[in-house]
This record gives C-alpha cells, structure tokens and sequence, in this order.
C-alpha cells in the first residue's frame, strides 16, 4: 500500500493542483459534483439535491430510505409505531446516538430540529405547512414522552409512510444539536447565521469547512454512533465542466464525478479504470400542453401528441446516462407502480385523432426548452415528429427561468422539460406534483402544482388521489393507486412522460460503496481496495 496523503496534498487537490502521485489518499474521498445551487448548509434553508447529497453524511434523520430498495429503515429511530388511526407516530429513539459535539441525541433535539424549520419558515417549511403542520401547533404536533421517545401527530388525514418518506430527507428531516444550536444563536435567530457554515448533527462526518462555488470538507465524526467510516475526510471539489471531471478521473485526482455530460462519460466506458454506473432517481423528462389553448383542451389532440413521440428512438439516441423510458407519470420504484402502457410513435394514427378533432390540416405552434443538450435534442426530436402530422412547432429556448417561467405564468403552448415528484418513492409524490390541482383560477398561483400551470384540473381525480392517500388498507390502497393510473390512461391529461429520471456517476474502479442517487447518498460505508 502507497503511503497516506495528508493535509498538504488534499490543500492540492482543493486548489485543483494534481498531487505528487497519480492516486487520492487511500482514507480519502475526493469527489467531483456542481455546486452551483448551494447556498447554505442550514437544513431549515437548504433546496436541491446537491446540498441534500452533502446534509446527508452530517445529519441524521429518524429513518432512512434503502438506496436500493427504497424501503424505510431504521436511523436514529430503532423502531417506529403507528397508531390504529393513522394520526401518529411514535419513535424509539436510539440510546447511544451522540451528536459530533458529544451531546446525546434526545427526543428534545427532534422537536426542537422539526420547530425550528417551521418557526423560521425557510425553504423546508413548504413541504411540512403543505401536510397541515403549523407553528401554531407546535406542542400538538411534536411530543416529547421522555427522553428517547418522540410522537409526531398528523395535523390531517395523511399517510404515515409519505410523511416518514419525507422525514427521511436530509433538509427537514435532518436532526440538530439543539444545545449547541442554541449556545450559537443571536438575536432569536435559533442559530440561523451560525448554521449557514457550520453543522450540528450526528452522521458519519461534520462539516469541516465549505466555500462557495469551491469546494467542501467533510470530517470523520469520532462521535458516531454507528461503524466508524473508512474515510476519513472526503473532499467534495465544484467542478462544473463535464471535461474537467473526466480529466481529474483519468489522472487519478479524484474518485467519483457526478455530473458528468453524455460525451464524456460515453469516453470513459472503455476506460479500464473506471467504474460508470446509473441509478433511477426521481422525476421524468415530459412533453406538457397549456390547456388555455383549446387546440390542446381537445382530449383527441391531446392524444394525438401521445403517439407523436419516438419513445423508442428519443431514450436510444439521447438519454442515455439521463434517462429510462418510461410513460406513466409514477415512479417506477414507487409503491403500485403499473408497467407502461405501451405508447409508440405511431403517425397514421395521431392524423385520424387530429382529423377527429377537427385539425386535419394540422397547426402552427411553439415548443419551449431549456438549452441544456438533452432537453433540446429531445424538443427536436419531437418537434420532427409533430411535423410528419401538419404540426409546425417552432423551437423557443432560454435558460430555467424563462421557460418555466412561462410555465409558472401559464403563458405557453408545449413545453419539454423535467420534474414531477418522486423524491419520495410513494405514488402521492408524483400524483401530487403532476396531476392533483385543487384550484384553477389564476389567481391561485399554484405554481407547484404542474397541474396548475399547464391548467388541468379533473375533479374526479383529485378526488381519488385523496382518498388513496389515505387509504389504511395497503392492499386497497395499491389497488387504487392502480385504479389512479389507468384512469390517467383515459384522461388524457396535460403532461405525457416519455423518460424516467436516472443519474448516472463514474468513478474509481478501486472504490466501492458509493450511492449515486444524490436524495439518498451517503459515504458513510465507502471503501477503497488499494
């Protein structure tokens, strides 16, 4: 075994110099990713996956979700009760959980890490307030029984499993150290500027230093409850070229690269070296219609659109590393998930249904999208196959505000982009974002709801969306999420998935228990075979 980098290699790497040797420290995980869209290491503040990718190693949550069969598993929680009525849930916390700090985990810091998110009302407030959950109701809502026994009340009829899916997330699930929180707060800010560079938690690492579009230091947590990482500091690196990243994996300067483009990471694959491996993640890459055309709130054009997609020749030719094909709009490895209905391209028939309509002739429209590589080639890949049915459909990009902002504004005729729930492997994560809308007037702004900004709402599923969530007989509960799916298949609505979502990341064949899914990563059990 070659002798041990230290401090002045790692200074190396951070600076992006290569090290005297061609290897990282063999107890030393130096990685690549695009931290562009990290702005704090608060959990109350946090938003997207890549802060969620490093909150994951400094914080612990009640449970955890398998990375491969994304099942609940216990974390600081040993066990977990639901009651007969599905409006709580009590926790049995761990006894030998410490914080980094050396404070003990208590039933305490999980009311206070769960208070604190909905006093201060930042970023991950959003999702808590959206089940029901109020500042007003805090002490209904968090109970501590003693000290190492938690309840959470349901302040609605919910399903338990969602609400532990979502507990699960670094961000609002992430549990502080209220007392050193507390000794860091100032003016009533409940630690708010301190934890913006610092951490709290009890995972496997603690932050050591972060800068801004630079890099980030995590540190082996000596106070770690569960088996002490092999690493002991893992260096993540803000390499946001494609090319650099594949340049630091082929010279040996770092270990994994996750945001690696297409080109390069194709480039790699007969590199003996390395390792590239894709996962599913969450959400799908989609074709969406604006219902305030009425070419588009005609069920037969709508339809017709279905099959002017090559699903076939779009996830062959251009997702690879991005995505898999996939056409209903759950999650494949959500709970209830049916197989795909089996849409192909099929242009004689999207003629008959645009016939039907009365657009024989077809029409003259817009697809907007983002310029990012796969976003685009698959807006032209669709609009060549609009055009073999008379639908002429002119290409507008920009960045991700101004197409999704159209989208927000509801200001649009097709869109090809990408989101959709899923975050949490439950059916209501992906029906709530793409299908459910409450309200339909403009004036309700409910911008988070894609249903809402491409303007479909169908009150009969709403209304069966609700009922199977709170459904407590799980085989029912399947069956209507099932029911739910083939309902979809009739409806025609206003979002045509044609890819699921994957994330895909190359790295040193040396390596090994690396997650790939930044919403369920963790490094805590990576080693290296040197």
């Amino acid at each position: 075994m070659r002798h041990l980098l230290a401090g002045a290699a790692i200074a190396a790497l951070v600076a992006g110099a290569t090290p005297a040797i061609s290897e990282t420290p063999d107890n030393q995980l130096v990685v690549a990713f695009n931290m562009n869209n990290v702005l704090t290491m608060d959990p109350a503040a946090i938003t997207g996956g890549e802060t969620v990718q490093i909150l994951n190693n400094v914080y612990d949550s009640l449970v955890s979700l398998d990375p491969e069969s994304k099942e609940l598993q216990p974390r600081l929680a040993e066990s977990w009760e639901v009651s007969d009525d599905n409006r709580s849930v009590t926790f049995n916390l761990r006894e030998d959980a410490q914080f980094a700090s050396g404070n003990p985990v208590r039933a305490e810091d999980v009311k206070y890490s769960l208070s604190r998110i909905l006093e201060l009302n930042l970023a991950q407030a959003s999702g808590l307030m959206s089940r029901g959950f109020s500042a007003d109701a805090i002490d209904e809502q968090f109970v501590v029984e003693d000290e190492h026994t938690f309840t959470l009340n349901l302040p609605q009829p919910d399903d338990p499993k969602l609400i532990l899916m979502y507990l699960s997330q670094a961000g609002v699930g992430s549990i502080v150290d209220k007392e050193l929180v507390q000794e860091n707060a100032q003016d009533g800010d409940m630690g708010r500027d301190w934890l913006t560079n610092n951490s709290a938690g009890s995972g496997a690492f603690s932050l050591d230093q972060w800068r801004g579009n630079e890099f980030v230091i995590l540190a082996r947590n000596d106070n770690f409850w569960g088996e002490a990482p092999e690493m002991q500091r893992v260096l993540m690196r803000h390499l946001p070229e494609s090319q650099s990243q594949r340049l630091g994996l082929e010279q040996g300067d770092i270990d994994v690269g996750f945001s690696l483009a297409a080109p390069d990471l194709k480039g790699l694959e007969d590199d003996e070296n390395i390792e590239i491996r894709t996962v599913p993640s969450a959400g799908f890459y989609y074709l969406a219609v604006s219902m305030k055309d009425e070419r588009f709130a005609d069920p037969k054009v709508r339809e017709a659109l279905r099959y002017l997609i090559d699903y076939e020749g779009i996830n062959s030719a251009i997702m690879p590393y991005f995505g898999v094909k996939r056409q209903r709009p759950i999650n494949s490895s959500a709970f209830a998930a049916l197989p795909d209905p089996g849409y192909e391209l099929n242009v004689e028939k999207a003629k008959s249904l645009l016939e039907e309509a009365g657009y024989g002739d077809g029409f003259e429209t817009s697809i907007r999208v983002i310029s990012t590589q796969q976003f685009l080639d698959s807006a032209t890949a669709i609009q060549g196959t609009l055009a073999q049915a008379g639908i002429d459909a002119e290409i507008i990009t920009g960045d991700g505000g101004q197409i999704y902002g159209a989208m927000r504004d509801r200001s649009f005729d097709l869109l090809v982009g990408r989101g959709g729930g899923g975050q949490q492997p439950h059916p209501d994560s992906n029906l709530r974002a793409i299908v459910y809308n409450p309200d339909n007037s403009d004036d309700a702004g409910l911008t988070n709801y894609q249903g809402w900004r491409t303007s479909f709402q169908d009150e009969e599923l709403n209304q069966m969306i609700e009922d199977a969530l709170v459904e407590r007989d799980q085989e029912t509960q399947v069956q209507m999420y099932e029911d739910i799916q083939k309902m979809i298949d009739d409806k025609v609505i206003s979002i045509q998935p044609f890819s699921e979502r994957v994330v895909t990341a190359a790295y040193q064949d040396d390596v090994s228990g690396i997650v790939i899914d930044p919403w369920v990563s963790r490094f805590e059990d990576v080693t290296k075979d040197r």
